[in-house]
C-alpha cells in the first residue's frame, strides 16, 4: 500500500521545493563530471590491458542514482532534522529554483564533491576500496556469510514439468532468514534498515517503534521460526514503548504496527507452538495493540470524523497533513477499519468500531459519481479536495477495504458490498482501457475527474486489483465451488475474466524489464480515442513468454519511474488467483518474480535484500533500503503462494493491506452492527436528501 510520508517529515517550516531544485542541479553536474571521468578511465584501461588477463572489478560505485538519493533524503536535511528518517516511498515534485546568498558556499562545497567523487571512482575502479558490500551483484557470492543467490534458489528439476513446490517454499524461508539475520546483526531495533551500508535509524528516540520487528511477527509465525519469534517477542515485551513525543502517520502506524500486533495475537492462538512459554505473556500483543490504538484515537478527533493524517503518540493529538493543502489521503483515511473493528471485537470496546466506521459514512455522504472517490479529503470539513481519480497511490486501499469489510463481519454489513459493486462498475466504465497493439487491460487514471482526459498510467500499487476482484467474485472459495452457488452469474464471469487480464498486465510489468523486476510505474501506448471496456472487451494478444515479442512496445517505463521498492501487490494478486482458480501459471509467474528478486536484489555479505533504482539495467543500482513490507508482505505472499492451500484459507480470514491476517467474525456476538445508512441516490447516482419540514432545525 502507498505511503505518502509515514514518518511525517514534510514539516510546515521546511522549504523542500527550492532545496530540491538546487540539489537536482548539483546532482546533474556531478553525474556529468563523474561520467566523463569514468569514460576516460575506461578508455585508459582498455588501451593498457588488452593483453592482460585480470578482470575489472564488477562492483563499481553507483554514481547514476546520486540525484535520486539526494531527493530521497532532502526532507530531513532541509528541515533541520538530520536524525529523522527520509521519505519512505514517494518522491518530491514541483522543483523551483533557489535564490539567495547560500549559492557561493554550496558551489565551493560542490566543487570539492566533484573531486572527491572522481577520486573515489578511480579507487573503486581499481578495487582499492574493497567494495564487496557496495551494491547488488547478479550471482555474487557473499564474503563471510556463505550466502549467495545459488544457495537460496534450488537446482532446476531434471524432469520437465516436475516442480517441487515445497522446496521452493523453503527457498522463500531462506530469503526471509537471510533478510532477518542481516537486520539482526546490523540493524536490530532500528525502524529503518540499510542492508548495503549495514546500518539503520530510529523513527523516534529512545529505542524506536518496532517498525520492522512488529511488521514481521506473523510472517515468522507462519514460517515456524520460533527462535527468531522469541527474540522479537522479548524485544516487544522489554523495549517497545509508544510513549514518545513523535508524530507518526495514522494510516501507516495502523496497518503495520496495530495490524502486526493484532495478527500476531490471532496467529499465536491459531497456529500450534506459537504461544509464549509463560501464560502471563499470552496477552502481550493485544495489550500493546490496545495501548497503541488508544493513542491513535486522537487522530479521529477532527470536526468531521475523518482522521487527521498524523498523530503525536505521547499526547494522542491529531495533526493535519503537512502537505497536500492539509488534506488527508482518501486511501489512508479509509484503510483503518479492518484493524479497528477487529480490536473492538477482541476487547468489546465499541468506540474503536464507531470511530473507524464514521469515516466511511462521511466519505459516502459526499455522493461521488459511480463509486469512484477523489484521492484527497479534508479532515476538518469531511469534503474532497480536487477531483483526481486513480486506483494507485492515495486511492487504492479505499476500494480494497470495501469488500474486505463485508467479508470480515461475515457478510453482516451489506452496505460495503453495495459500495464495492458500484465502485467496480465505475472502474469498468471510466478507467479500464486497452493498450494499442497487444490489448493489455489497463486501469488508467483521470487526473481531472471523470469528465477529464484518460491518463494511461498504472502504479504497481494498482496490481492489488486482480486478486481483490477475484476475492469479491468468489468470496475466497475455489472457483469450482463458487460456480455452484446460486449467486454466480454473468457479472462474476466477467469479473473473473477482468481479474485474469489485469493479472497478465501486472506480470507484463515484470517480464518487460531486463531484471525481471517491475518498475514503480508503467505507462502504456493506447488508442486515440481510447478503447474502453464499457464499449468492448478486448482479450490480450501478447505472449509474455516471447522475450522478443512486439508486445513489449505497449509498455513505457520512464527513467524517474524505473525503481523497484520490493512491493507486494503483484505477488499478492498471484496468491489470490492461484488459490481461487488453481491455475499453475500463477505459481510459475510467482517463481519467476522470486528468482529475479533473489538474483538482483540480494546484498553480498549477508546484509539482506534491497530496493533498487533502475530495473531496466543489469545489475540494477541499489537504493540501500530494505522495506518492512518486504518481510511482512512480499515474502509472506511468496511463501503462501508456494505452500498448501489450507494455510490461511481465504474464506475464513481477511488480510489487511499490509498482509496481516485477521479472522472473519460474527459481529453480532458483541452486538456490533453498521451504525449508519446510505443517503438514497437517484437514477443518475445523485444524492436524494430528505426535505426538511418547515421550521425544522437542520440535522447534525
Amino acid at each position: 500500500m502507498y505511503s505518502r510520508d509515514p514518518f511525517n517529515l514534510r514539516t510546515k517550516n521546511a522549504s523542500p521545493s527550492a532545496a530540491l531544485s538546487y540539489l537536482q542541479t548539483a546532482a546533474s553536474k556531478t553525474l556529468a563530471t563523474t561520467e566523463s571521468a569514468l569514460q576516460s578511465t575506461k578508455q585508459a584501461l582498455k588501451d593498457s590491458t588488452e593483453d592482460m588477463s585480470f578482470a575489472v572489478p564488477r562492483n563499481l560505485p553507483n554514481f547514476e542514482n546520486a540525484q535520486r538519493r539526494l531527493e530521497d533524503n532532502v526532507w530531513s536535511k532541509f528541515s533541520g532534522k538530520d536524525n529523522s528518517l527520509p521519505m519512505y516511498k514517494d518522491k518530491p515534485t514541483n522543483y523551483k529554483s533557489v535564490r539567495g546568498g547560500a549559492g557561493t558556499w554550496v558551489r565551493r562545497k560542490r566543487n570539492l564533491g566533484y573531486v572527491a567523487l572522481v577520486v573515489v571512482g578511480f579507487l573503486y575502479w581499481f578495487g582499492w576500496l574493497g567494495g564487496d558490500d557496495a551494491g547488488v551483484e547478479k550471482g555474487g557470492k557473499g564474503n563471510g556469510s556463505g550466502a549467495d543467490w545459488k544457495t537460496i534458489l534450488p537446482a532446476k528439476t531434471k524432469k520437465k514439468g516436475e516442480v517441487d513446490w515445497e522446496k521452493r517454499r523453503e527457498s522463500v524461508k531462506d530469503a526471509f532468514l537471510l533478510s532477518w539475520q542481516g537486520y539482526q546483526e546490523h540493524g536490530w531495533g532500528f525502524d529503518e534498515y540499510h542492508p548495503v551500508s549495514k546500518n539503520g535509524r530510529f523513527m523516534a528516540e529512545p529505542g524506536g517503534l518496532g517498525w520492522i520487528i512488529v511488521d514481521a511477527l506473523d510472517t515468522m509465525m507462519l514460517m515456524n521460526l520460533t527462535k527468531e519469534l522469541k527474540q522479537a517477542r522479548d524485544w516487544v515485551s522489554t523495549t517497545l514503548s509508544y510513549d514518545k513525543q513523535q508524530d507518526v502517520n495514522t494510516f501507516e502506524t495502523t496497518i503495520r504496527m496495530l495490524g502486526g500486533l493484532l495478527s500476531a495475537h490471532y496467529l499465536q492462538e491459531t497456529l500450534p507452538g506459537m504461544k509464549p512459554e509463560t501464560g502471563n505473556e499470552e496477552d502481550l500483543f493485544l495489550e500493546k495493540a490496545t495501548d497503541l490504538a488508544d493513542r491513535l484515537m486522537g487522530a479521529y478527533d477532527s470536526p468531521s470524523g475523518v482522521p487527521w493524517a498524523s498523530v503525536i503518540l505521547k499526547t494522542g493529538k491529531g495533526e493535519p497533513s503537512h502537505a497536500d493543502g492539509g488534506a488527508s489521503s482518501t486511501a489512508e483515511a479509509t484503510s483503518l477499519q479492518l484493524e479497528m473493528k477487529y480490536l473492538a471485537y477482541l476487547t468489546g470496546e465499541a468506540h474503536y468500531w464507531e470511530k473507524a466506521e464514521k469515516v466511511m459514512e462521511v466519505v459516502d455522504n459526499n455522493g461521488v459519481k459511480d463509486g469512484l472517490v477523489p484521492i484527497y479529503i479534508y479532515a476538518d470539513k469531511g469534503t474532497f479536495r480536487g477531483s483526481e481519480i486513480r486506483l494507485g497511490s492515495r486511492g487504492d486501499s479505499y476500494y480494497e477495504y470495501l469488500i474486505k469489510q463485508y467479508y470480515q463481519t461475515q457478510k453482516q454489513e451489506p452496505v460495503y458490498l453495495e459500495m464495492w459493486n458500484q465502485a467496480l462498475a465505475g472502474v469498468k466504465k471510466h478507467l479500464v482501457t486497452y493498450s494499442k497493439d497487444s490489448h493489455f487491460t489497463v486501469i488508467a487514471e483521470r487526473p481531472a475527474g471523470l469528465d477529464g482526459h484518460l491518463h494511461p498510467k498504472m502504479d504497481h500499487l494498482v496490481c492489488f486489483m486482480p486478486g481483490t476482484i477475484a476475492l469479491s467474485a468468489t468470496g475466497g472459495t475455489n472457483i469450482t465451488e463458487a460456480k455452484k452457488s446460486s449467486a454466480w452469474g454473468k457479472q462474476q464471469e466477467e469479473d473473473m475474466q477482468l481479474a485474469r487480464e489485469l493479472m497478465k498486465t501486472c506480470m507484463g510489468m515484470y517480464r518487460v524489464t531486463a531484471t525481471g523486476l517491475a518498475p514503480e510505474i508503467a505507462h502504456f501506448e493506447i488508442y486515440d480515442p481510447p478503447k474502453m471496456m464499457r464499449e468492448q472487451i478486448l482479450p490480450s494478444l501478447g505472449d509474455l513468454d516471447d522475450e522478443d515479442g512486439d508486445w513489449k512496445t505497449d509498455f513505457i517505463i520512464k527513467p524517474m519511474d524505473s525503481h523497484n521498492l520490493q512491493r507486494p501487490e503483484t505477488v499478492e494478486s498471484l496468491f489470490y488467483m492461484w488459490r481461487i482458480t488453481g491455475d499453475e501459471i500463477y505459481r510459475e509467474w510467482g517463481w519467476m518474480m522470486f528468482e529475479s528478486f533473489v538474483k538482483y536484489t540480494m546484498i553480498e555479505g549477508g546484509g539482506g535484500f534491497t530496493s533498487v533504482s533502475d530495473v531496466t539495467v543489469v545489475p540494477p543500482p541499489s537504493r540501500d533500503n530494505m522495506e518492512s513490507f518486504w518481510l511482512a508482505e512480499t515474502l509472506k505472499y511468496f511463501y503462501l503462494l508456494f505452500g498448501p492451500n489450507d494455510v490461511l484459507p481465504l474464506d475464513e480470514i481477511v488480510l489487511n493491506t499490509e498482509a496481516h491476517p485477521f479472522p472473519r467474525f460474527d459481529a453480532s456476538r458483541k452486538r456490533f452492527k453498521t451504525g449508519w445508512k446510505r443517503i438514497p441516490r437517484d437514477a443518475q447516482g445523485n444524492l436524494v436528501r430528505e426535505k426538511k419540514a418547515e421550521g425544522e432545525p437542520p440535522k447534525e
